[in-house]
Formats: structure tokens, C-alpha cells, sequence
């Protein structure tokens, strides 16, 4: 008589099987030794990052000044991002009078900041959000340092770290914040820089969920005194490498426990993205009363809620669709500017370039149509763009 599995052992056993499968598909698409890389900028396009012209770059490119650019067999210029940013240095040594144009680090008396992207319903692009967020400013010129919150770890792997095999104990926020003094590590021990020059990853995986097992008993046995309460560990850990970066992504964990709420606490900003649908609406309407509740908690206990904006997301949007326009109509109604107002719309081009773990950032424009492409890219680079200049703001900028 055959014995039934318990769904323990039957769920262990199918987790077994999708991760020897996943490895060696893995193996396969990206050998051991090889790593995810960047593709090139035509000069053009190296052009309009910069902010000069495409005749100013060929022009340096003959008089041996900057990086030199890769040609191709018919003679056209290229430029990694890496170069890109070492001829943002050379036009700001230059031109000192226009630096803060061509490298737009934070000076003396701008805070970092740090941006929660924030929301509990699956399907929200939440880390979609994130990703794109982070790599239009590095493509911006700002030092960016991307936080993965999430255990499920999506924007680690799409960062090009896969969280089964390439991670060991501690290399995590986790291995940053934990209660245990002893194994504690400082985070920059942790960050990991990225193919994409500018961005820095702290990746996430499973142990993440250790600081949700934790935390309970920490605050029953009050280890760790009032400074470092949990609310105030994920702040505490970023002030440690604050004076190497201009902006911080946090990519927070779709629930509303300790590591969501110690982001809320360490950030600066807010994004809470939202997907037009109404029972994505009705369900956000739920987290918002669950996070205004916990949160009021947290400040009462000392935790820093002051955020310079809390901004509304329009994700994965089909402008077309009446119940949808109804469900953004009104969104705007009620919470006015702080729905940015470009959306981000729902693509076969975002999602086709997800396809292999890419963003419309990285791919080659020929990969996809090119009138789906222009649409979705402009949506994103729009919302993006809105972003920024909330941090201009805050910073003072015009």
C-alpha cells in the first residue's frame, strides 16, 4: 500500500525539485562563469544623458579627450555607462560653473534620500517600480544603492544575483540588522555593486524572514535598548554608508510586518504604487488603514515618520479601459498631487524584456517593436521623472 505524502513533505519535495531544475536551467543560460552585463550606449544616446551634443562627443573622441569609445565595423561610437559617468566627470572639471549639471551628486546639506516603494497586494509592480526607478537615476548620473527587502528576492535576481546559490549566511539587510551582536556585520560589508554602473545592490533572500522570528522576542526581552528598537535598525544600518550615495531604493516585502515597517521608518519618501483595478483599490484602501494604525504606534514609541512626500503610483495601466480611467479619476480626486501624474503603462515591452530579466533599460531597442517600446518607455522615464524632481525639491533644487 503506497503511503501518502503529508503536504510538508510534498511541498519540500516539489520546492527540491523546482530548485535542481531552476539551477540548472541557470547553468545553462549563464554559465559559472559568466555575469550579467550591460549593453552599450550609441553615442547619441551617450549624447543625451551627458546633456551635449553628439558633435561635442565625436569631437572629443578626435581630440583624445575622455574615455575612448568602442567603434563598430561600420565606424559608429558606443559607450559603456562606466564611461559615460567618466565623461560626466571630465565636462563638470571643465565647465565648474555648470557641474552640478553634468554630476548631480548631493552636496553639503542634502540629505540622503532614502524611498520606500511600499504596498502589500501582489500584481502591483512594486519591484518593477523599484527596478526602473533605480536605473533611470544611475543613468541620471546619481549614486544609487538598492535595498531588497523582499525574501522572495525578485529584484536581486533581476540585479543579476540569483538568492538560492549565490548568497551565504548574512549577506542580506538581515546580516546588518540582526539582534545578535556577535554575527552583526556592517553593511558595507554587504553591498554588492552591480553590472550597472552607479547602482549598488544589498540583496535579499529567505533569511530575511528571520528578523520577522525575532523581533517579538527582542521586544519581549527588550534586548538591544530603546536606540536600537526594530523600527530604527534598517536606518541605522543605512546611516553607515549614507556619505557614498545620493538616493536609496528600498524594494519593501508585500506585507506590512517589522522589515516594512522599519523601511517606512528609515525612509525619507514614500511611493505606494497601485494598479487600477478595484479590488486592488478596496484591498489598498485596507493596507493604508492597517499602516496609518501601526504606524501611529511606532511613532508614539519614537519612531522618525516625517517624509518630505508620499507619492501614488499608477502602475500596469491601460489608459483605454473606462473602469480603469474611473479608478485613476478618482484617485486624483481624493489624494490630488500626490498621484504623480504620468502613469505607467501596461506593456508587452516591459513585460517581454522581463522575459530575460531585463529592463527597456538594457535592451537593445530592435529586441521589441519600436512603437510599443517609444510608448512604454516614455511612460516610465515621465513617472521617473516626477520622482526626481520631488527630490529636487526636497533638496532645495529648482
Amino acid at each position: 500500500m503506497e503511503t501518502v505524502a503529508t503536504t510538508d513533505i510534498r511541498i519540500e519535495r516539489h520546492a527540491r525539485q523546482l530548485s535542481k531544475q531552476l539551477k540548472l536551467l541557470r547553468e545553462r543560460l549563464f554559465p559559472p562563469n559568466s555575469s550579467k552585463t550591460l549593453r552599450t550606449f550609441s553615442s547619441g544616446e551617450a549624447a543625451q544623458l551627458i546633456g551635449v551634443s553628439d558633435g561635442y562627443l565625436r569631437q572629443l573622441s578626435l581630440d583624445g579627450k575622455g574615455p575612448t569609445p568602442r567603434l563598430t565595423s561600420n565606424g559608429r561610437r558606443s559607450y559603456t555607462l562606466s564611461q559615460i559617468n567618466e565623461l560626466r566627470q571630465h565636462m563638470a572639471s571643465i565647465k565648474p560653473k555648470d557641474a552640478l549639471s553634468y554630476m548631480p551628486h548631493r552636496r553639503l546639506g542634502e540629505r540622503l534620500q532614502t524611498i520606500a516603494v511600499t504596498n502589500f497586494k501582489g500584481g502591483s509592480a512594486k519591484t518593477t517600480t523599484a527596478l526602473y526607478l533605480a536605473q533611470y537615476l544611475a543613468l541620471q548620473g546619481y549614486r544609487v544603492l538598492t535595498i531588497d527587502l523582499d525574501p522572495q528576492a525578485s529584484l536581486s535576481a533581476l540585479l543579476g544575483v540569483q538568492p538560492e546559490f549565490d548568497l551565504e549566511e548574512g549577506d542580506t539587510l538581515y546580516g546588518a540588522i540582526r539582534y545578535d551582536d556577535a554575527k552583526r556585520r556592517p553593511l558595507s560589508d554587504i553591498i554588492r555593486k552591480t553590472y550597472f554602473d552607479g547602482l549598488d545592490l544589498v540583496p535579499g533572500n529567505l533569511e530575511l524572514m528571520e528578523f520577522e522570528h525575532e523581533t517579538p522576542g527582542a521586544l519581549h526581552d527588550r534586548r538591544g535598548g530603546t536606540d536600537t528598537l526594530f523600527f530604527k535598525r534598517v536606518g541605522l544600518a543605512i546611516a553607515e554608508v549614507e556619505q557614498d550615495y545620493d538616493i536609496v531604493i528600498i524594494d519593501c516585502p508585500p506585507q506590512l510586518g517589522y522589515l516594512t515597517l522599519g523601511a517606512v521608518c528609515a525612509a525619507t519618501s514614500l511611493l505606494i504604487t497601485i494598479h487600477p483595478q478595484m479590488v486592488d483599490v478596496a484591498s489598498m484602501s485596507q493596507f493604508l488603514l492597517m499602516t496609518s494604525d501601526l504606524l501611529s504606534v511606532v511613532r508614539k514609541a519614537g519612531g522618525d515618520l516625517t517624509h518630505d512626500f508620499v507619492k501614488y503610483v499608477v502602475t500596469r495601466h491601460e489608459p483605454f479601459d473606462a473602469p480603469q480611467s474611473q479608478i485613476v479619476a478618482l484617485l486624483r480626486n481624493l489624494f490630488g498631487t500626490d498621484v504623480l501624474t504620468a502613469t505607467i503603462l501596461k506593456s508587452t515591452s516591459i513585460a517581454d524584456a522581463g522575459l530575460t530579466k531585463q529592463t527597456l533599460y538594457e535592451i537593445e531597442k530592435g529586441q521589441v517593436r519600436k512603437s510599443t517600446y517609444d510608448r512604454a518607455l516614455e511612460s516610465v522615464n515621465a513617472a521617473n521623472a516626477e520622482v526626481l524632481s520631488s527630490i529636487h525639491r526636497a533638496w532645495g533644487r529648482s
